[in-house]
C-alpha cells in the first residue's frame, strides 16, 4: 500500500476521540478498515456527538 493511499486517523477537539480506520467504531457499528471519508455524513462522535466536520486529520 502506498503512503498516499494509507488510511489516516481523525480527532475531534471537543473530547479528544480519535477515529482509527484500522479499528472502526464498535459503538456506531462501523467495521474496521472503513476510511473516515467513507463514513456516513450523519455519523457522529460516539463520545460527544460531534459531527464529521469537527474532526481534523492527525
Amino acid at each position: 500500500m502506498s503512503e498516499e493511499s494509507k488510511m489516516w486517523q481523525c480527532q475531534v477537539s471537543s473530547c479528544g476521540y480519535i477515529y482509527n480506520p484500522e479499528k472502526g467504531c464498535k459503538k456506531s457499528k462501523i467495521p474496521k478498515d472503513v476510511p473516515f471519508e467513507e463514513l456516513p455524513d450523519e455519523w457522529r462522535c460516539p463520545l460527544c456527538g460531534a459531527g464529521k466536520k469537527m474532526f481534523k486529520p492527525l
